[in-house]
């Protein structure tokens, strides 16, 4: 069976996925990157390959997410692109002619406005935590609910609270007051998620057409509160995809195929990469007043790719 592998490395997960030629999902799987993306990638692609053991011929590779670059070198990639652009051809394939995605994550969230099919805006907010996943973690944690419990409770809800949510240390310390004013948990619950959606639209949304079909995706998309907080702030109906958690992933193996298609090959190293030994470091380069972090990639004494200079001098020392 022919599949195209799909890697997004990002600071909190790691998630890969192969497709097959058609574009549906075969395998799926989501990792902790816990600072350690070089092992996350290598478990991903091993893990990946005990699945599908040898029903599966990979055809090519997509890499995206903060760790685009690193993924690519270590899975021998055939297209390295933006997670922008491989959350909206995820998205279009999922629900043609959408126009608005709502992306939140453990640490950052995104928004990206298509107009025909094509990507005309986007924001990101890698900044502020009161609009992603961390933020309702530490508050479930505070109220000793089970985040996978977390959106269920808030549905129960007779009447949300109003909490602060512009900062994190804010709505926390808002929540303790409205839980010592004697609030149901699930009032107070349901809150925290408007909040959420407050911060979120006044922030990574503030001054962007939203129109549907909307698309929500991203680790977040898996509560419900929040779900209903944003169909409730929006007026409009809010389509969660089935593998929402995995997007970019599937986006980048989505761009593989078509960019394989083009040439006719891969440069898919074989699921044998997760037993290489890769090591990076980094160096300034003095050559100019830009004084560039250089990333090295080894394996063994070897260098095999470099990044991060500018001007392409030690790129094409690489190898």
């Amino acid at each position: 069976m022919d599949g195209y592998l799909g890697i997004d490395v990002g600071s909190v997960s790691t998630n890969v996925v192969v497709i097959d030629p058609a574009g549906e999902v075969l395998a799926s799987l989501y990792l902790r990157t816990q600072g350690q993306p070089i092992k996350a990638i290598k478990e991903g692609l091993a893990t990946i390959a005990a699945q599908m053991g040898s029903e599966i011929k990979v055809r090519g590779v997509g890499t995206t997410g903060s760790g685009r670059t690193l993924a690519g070198v270590i899975a021998g990639a055939d297209i390295v692109k933006n997670e922008i652009t491989a959350h909206a051809v995820a998205a279009s394939k999922e629900v043609p002619g959408v126009q608005t995605i709502l992306e939140i994550g453990g640490q950052d969230s995104k928004i990206i406005i298509l107009r025909d099919g094509v990507v005309v805006d986007f924001a990101m907010n890698t900044v502020c935590a009161a609009g992603t996943g961390s933020f309702l973690d530490q508050q479930a944690f505070r109220l000793n609910v089970p985040i996978e419990e977390f959106g269920g409770l808030a549905l129960k809800a007779k009447s949300a609270v109003r909490i602060a949510g512009r900062c994190t240390v804010f709505a926390e310390s808002d929540m303790i007051h409205k839980q010592q004013m004697g609030y149901e948990p699930s009032d107070i619950v349901a809150g925290l998620c408007e909040a959420l959606v407050r911060n979120y639209l006044s922030n990574v949304g503030k001054g962007k057409e939203i129109l549907p079909p909307v698309v929500f995706q991203g680790g977040v998309a898996a509560n419900l509160g929040i779900r209903a907080a944003f169909a409730q702030a929006l007026g409009m109906e809010i389509t969660v995809p089935p593998h929402f958690n995995v997007m970019g992933a599937i986006g980048a193996a989505m761009l593989a195929a078509q960019e394989v298609r083009k040439t006719g090959r891969t440069r898919f190293r074989g699921f044998t990469a997760s037993e290489e030994d890769f090591q990076a470091s980094s160096f300034e380069c003095k050559g100019c007043p830009n004084l560039c972090e250089v990333i090295n990639i080894k394996v063994g004494k070897k260098v095999i790719a470099r990044w991060g200079d500018r001007c392409g001098k030690w790129e094409t020392l690489a190898g």
